[in-house]
């Protein structure tokens, strides 16, 4: 077996997966915390409890609706939960290992490994091992077990997962908006007239960086799957495309587009901004929700907990207001600050 699927097997383990899920709302809150701590740190004392009202609320309102989206996604597309409780998880491989071992004779090696594969995380080399040892079909049988294969995803799931993936990504971004308006509502007499630009911002982060990269890869996925393409290479490769063709490419101009001709006028009144958003170097870097969208859809379990800390990105950045030309000094294009 090469690294590369020695390493997925080891990412894919169910226990892994699960462990890793439960650390992920810990470890996100107190990532989150500190962002926000540190700019409250670097803005000057008079106006540090207006940036920590303002951040705050919007980091929470991020944060906290992200870690919500795959429930609320579970439940409007009735699908079941992606990650199993470890209880579970330890009697099944238990139960597996027992009656395999009942059956069929084994060394002592692969029997050590097995006995650690009921409850414990194997190692690369412990993978790598059992994987070279395990050839008849009962093993692989086992193996495919304990550690499931990913599976493609066929033409009749593709939209549905696109459009779980989508409103995955929205979540975060509305709940970025409403807790950058409560902010403002909190601290700034003038909140009203920054709330344009922070619907706009949201629509731009949902569009350009979320939405239609999840069009390019599904419409991809699709056109391969017609053509009965099953390599997951060359799936992988084609999600990619799509991706850069529909969300890179064409997502930004798509977006101010829309925010043109739709945003601005339902606030034509209102303080709206008449600028292009150019695209920033943060917002190449959020395009890495789009490789978790190619491996979601590939079948790569490890990738589905990571989620809600991709997407909460996109959600504290829409709260945080539009940046277009005329604003760029109130906002860097690397920085994460939201204007006080």
């Amino acid at each position: 077996m090469n690294t590369v699927k020695t390493i997925g097997h080891y990412l894919d383990q169910p226990i892994l997966v699960t462990k890793f899920a439960q650390k992920i709302p810990a470890l996100l809150s107190c990532t989150a915390g500190g962002i926000v701590a540190y700019d409250v740190y670097n803005t000057p004392q008079k106006k540090r409890k207006k940036r920590l009202i303002q951040n705050g609320l919007t980091m929470f309102g991020a944060v906290s609706s992200s870690l919500l989206a795959g429930r609320i996604t579970g439940r409007l597309f009735h699908t079941a939960p992606k990650i199993v409780n470890l209880k579970t998880l330890r009697e099944a491989n238990s139960s597996y290992i027992d009656s395999f071992c009942s059956k069929y004779k084994i060394n002592e090696q692969n029997k050590k490994i097995l006995d650690k594969a009921k409850s414990k995380i194997l190692s690369i080399n412990e993978i790598k091992t059992i994987y070279k040892n395990f050839q008849t079909k009962e093993e692989k049988e086992l193996l495919s077990k304990l550690i499931p294969e990913p599976e493609n995803i066929t033409s009749k799931e593709i939209f549905s997962e696109i459009g779980r993936l989508s409103v995955f990504g929205l979540i975060p971004v509305l709940g970025g908006v409403f807790g950058g308006i409560l902010g403002d509502r909190l601290t700034c007499s003038n909140y009203k007239e920054r709330i344009p630009n922070k619907v706009k911002e949201g629509a731009y982060q949902y569009l350009a960086n979320i939405f239609l990269c999840n069009i390019g890869a599904g419409t991809a996925l699709g056109i391969l799957e017609k053509m009965n393409v099953k390599s997951k290479s060359a799936r992988a490769l084609g999600m990619v495309s799509g991706i850069i063709l529909t969300g890179i490419i064409g997502g930004s101009a798509i977006a101010n587009l829309i925010g043109r001709k739709v945003i601005n006028k339902c606030f034509k009144n209102g303080n709206a901004s008449e600028k292009d958003r150019k695209p920033e170097p943060l917002d190449i870097c959020l395009h890495s929700d789009d490789i978790a969208t190619v491996a979601v859809m590939s079948g790569l379990k490890w990738i589905e907990p990571c989620l809600p800390a991709l997407y909460s990105i996109s959600g504290y950045r829409a709260g945080m207001g539009y940046r277009g030309k005329e604003q760029k000094a109130k906002h860097p294009s690397a920085s994460l600050k939201t204007p006080v």
